[in-house]
Order: structure tokens, then C-alpha cells, then sequence
């Protein structure tokens, strides 16, 4: 099979979950210009409406959305049934949907954030949507897709799901040490153990046909201050953030037949700051 063709998704069905954000996206034009039908989830009518607005500008018949819980099974199964009877199948699996707490000039996280003071409830929350909810979708979808035939999954991990966060890059001028702001621990943590279900399930499922590798990205410029974004350059070798469509290729790469022999990966696409 030639090069092109196997880079192909021509009558696969995908789902994206967090598909209205940022990054979820670009994962749906991504698998949209290989030809797949795409189904965008999320938990927010509005903002799927938003994106659905977006991408049908130029794949109108080729995308589809949900409202979709990834926290809750019964939604969960709602949407599988529902994707099956209209489209006839479930071939790849995003799981994109996270809690991405942000330290910035508008979303100030101060003494909350730090690990001393970090809450349970915080901690359950975040954990339930990026990794409880992680579980759950390839529970309900993969379960689907080893019992048809196999097919992918790819969990959008993290540059810190092997490196740390280096709380340096959050400091505020004038505040004191107890109220600084951080990273918190719950993001390393979901972004480590996505890697860990990545490297269960691949395992687990290989011989259903079913692939499943880890997409983890370094920082993607989204108008950040510009303080945060000098010092995080100065921490990649490639000395910038990345560009928000700079992972489309590695989607297409990872959902298709380009990576037919590749499965239980976690690839770091960072800029090299996870090398150094």
C-alpha cells in the first residue's frame, strides 16, 4: 500500500473527546483533511456549537458533535449507541478531555493551587475528567471497537507526563513565597497515569487489532503574557512554543496506517525540552 493511501481514513468514524477546545480541534481538522468522518463531544452545547460552526465551513458534511459527559457511563454509552445507528461504526478514539488549570494574568491560581493547600474535591474533580474519564471512554468505545473488528486510540498526554513542571515559570512579582502560584499536582499526575492506560491497553487489546499510543505535546502558543512565554523559550532548545496545527501531523500519523506496527507509544513532540 502506497504511502498515501495508507495515510487515509476514508469511511472511519472517530470521536473526539474535549473536541470543542484548543487542541481538540485541530485533532478534528487533522483527521478531517485524511478523510475521516469526525464526531466532536463535549460537555458544553454552546461551545460545540461554536466549533461545529467552524470546522462545517469547509467540512460541512463530514463532521458531527455530541453532548457528552466523559465522567458519566450512561452518557458515555448514550453517544456510542447513538454514533453507531447513525453512522454504522466507532473506528478511532480521541481522549482529549482535560482540566487544564491555567496560570495566567486571567486565571489566577494562587495559594490553592499549591500542593499543601491542593483540595480533594479539586483533586477528584480533575482526576474524574482527565483520567477516570479517560478510562471510561475506552471502556465503553474501545470495548465497542474489540468486538468489531479493532481500531485506534490515542490519549493526549503531556510533556509533563515525563518531565515535571518547573514552577518557576508561574512566579509573580510581589507575592510572597506561600502565594505563588503552581502547576498543580493533579495535571502531572492525570498525564503520567494517561501514559500508564496507554501502555495497559495496548497490551490488553493488541490482539482485538486495536492500536492505542500517547500524543504528548510540549506548550502551544495561545496568547499567553508575554513573560511566560520568554521563560518557557528560554526552556526549549527550539527556543518557541508550538504553534496550535503543529500536531496535525503526528494525529494523522498515530490514527492511521502510517503507524500500522506502532502501538503503546508515548511520543513527545516538545521542541526537545523534554531532552535536556
Amino acid at each position: 500500500m502506497s504511502y498515501l493511501k495508507k495515510s487515509r481514513l476514508d469511511k472511519k468514524v472517530a470521536i473526539i473527546t474535549g473536541g470543542a477546545g484548543l487542541l481538540g480541534m485541530q485533532h478534528a481538522f487533522a483527521l478531517l483533511e485524511c478523510g475521516a468522518r469526525v464526531i466532536i463531544a463535549d460537555i458544553n452545547s454552546e461551545v460545540i456549537e461554536k466549533a461545529q460552526n467552524k470546522l462545517t465551513k469547509k467540512y460541512s458534511e463530514m463532521i458531527g458533535s455530541f453532548v457528552m459527559d466523559v465522567t458519566d457511563v450512561a452518557s458515555i454509552k448514550k453517544t456510542k449507541d447513538e454514533i453507531c445507528k447513525k453512522y454504522g461504526s466507532i473506528d478511532i478514539l480521541i481522549n482529549n478531555a482535560a482540566i487544564d488549570p491555567k496560570v495566567d494574568n486571567a486565571h489566577q491560581i494562587k495559594e490553592s493551587s499549591r500542593f499543601e493547600n491542593f483540595s480533594i474535591n479539586q483533586w477528584n474533580f480533575e482526576l474524574n475528567v482527565g483520567l477516570m474519564g479517560a478510562f471510561l471512554c475506552s471502556q465503553v468505545f474501545g470495548g465497542y471497537m474489540a468486538n468489531n473488528g479493532g481500531g485506534v486510540i490515542l490519549n493526549i498526554a503531556s510533556d509533563l507526563s515525563v518531565i515535571a513542571p518547573d514552577q518557576r515559570l508561574y512566579r509573580k512579582k510581589d507575592l510572597s513565597e506561600e502565594m505563588q502560584p503552581v502547576k498543580p499536582v493533579t495535571y502531572s499526575v492525570i498525564k503520567a497515569g494517561l501514559v500508564g492506560l496507554t501502555r495497559y491497553l495496548a497490551a490488553y487489546w493488541a490482539d482485538k487489532k486495536i492500536r492505542v499510543n500517547a500524543l504528548s505535546p510540549g506548550g502551544v502558543y495561545n496568547n499567553q503574557p508575554d513573560d511566560f512565554v520568554s521563560r518557557l523559550s528560554d526552556l526549549i532548545p527550539m527556543n518557541r512554543m508550538a504553534e496550535v496545527d503543529e500536531y496535525r501531523g503526528a494525529v494523522q500519523f498515530l490514527c492511521s496506517d502510517l503507524s500500522s506496527y506502532m502501538t503503546g507509544q508515548n511520543i513527545l513532540i516538545d521542541g526537545g525540552r523534554s531532552i535536556i
